[in-house]
C-alpha cells in the first residue's frame, strides 16, 4: 500500500499543482522597419520645342505645346545683345533647328544648331561681315565637369548655350534632330 499511495499521493500533487506551460519568451521588442519607398522608373523626357530665354538664363523643353524642363544656362562672353557676326560670342536670336550632334566635343557632348540661316547671311553681308557660325548647346569642357551649376556664376562660352553635363545628357536623349529651337532676347 505504500507503494500505492506513494503513487496516488504523487499523482494527486502533480494534478493539482500542474500549471500550463509557459509561453517562450518573447523576443524583445524591435523598432519597426519601414520598407523602402517603392522605386519611380526614370521616365525620359521627350521634347519636340525649345525655347531659350537670353535675358532670363532659362531653356525650356516642350512637349506637346506643355513644357516638360526648364534648365538655367551660360551663354556667351559678348552680352545679351544678338549676334551679329563672328568672333562677337553673341547667341543668335530667332527660329533655328537642332541640326546635328557630336558625341566627342571639347564640351561632354553638343548639338549644333542651325545658326546661319539664310537671313543671317543675308544680314551679314549686308554689313560687310561674315556671320560666324558652330552654335551649339552643350555640356561643361571636358575635364571640368565637377563644376557642375558652378558654371553659371558666368557667361563664359563663345555664343554657345551652356547646360551642366548631366543635364546635356538628358537634353541629347529627350531631343531629336530637326526639334525648332526658338532663341528670344
Amino acid at each position: 500500500m505504500r507503494r500505492r499511495d506513494l503513487l496516488i499521493s504523487a499523482l494527486g500533487a502533480l494534478a493539482g499543482c500542474a500549471r500550463p506551460p509557459e509561453p517562450p519568451p518573447r523576443p524583445p521588442a524591435t523598432p519597426a522597419v519601414l520598407p523602402p519607398p517603392p522605386v519611380r522608373p526614370v521616365v525620359p523626357i521627350r521634347a519636340d520645342y525649345i525655347v531659350v530665354r537670353k535675358a532670363a538664363h532659362e531653356m525650356t523643353l516642350y512637349k506637346d505645346g506643355q513644357a516638360v524642363k526648364t534648365y538655367r544656362v551660360a551663354l556667351g562672353t559678348g552680352g545679351l545683345a544678338p549676334k551679329r557676326q563672328a568672333g562677337d560670342n553673341r547667341v543668335p536670336e530667332g527660329l533655328y533647328r537642332i541640326v546635328g550632334r557630336n558625341p566627342t566635343s571639347e564640351f561632354h557632348r553638343s548639338l549644333g544648331i542651325s545658326y546661319p540661316e539664310p537671313r543671317d547671311v543675308a544680314a551679314a553681308r549686308a554689313r560687310g561681315v561674315s556671320p560666324g557660325g558652330g552654335i551649339m548647346i552643350h555640356g561643361i569642357r571636358n575635364g571640368l565637369g565637377w563644376l557642375g551649376p558652378l558654371h553659371l556664376r558666368d557667361d563664359w562660352t563663345a555664343g554657345c548655350i551652356a547646360v551642366t553635363d548631366e543635364e546635356i545628357e538628358e537634353i541629347w536623349n529627350a531631343v531629336p534632330d530637326g526639334t525648332p529651337i526658338r532663341i528670344l532676347p
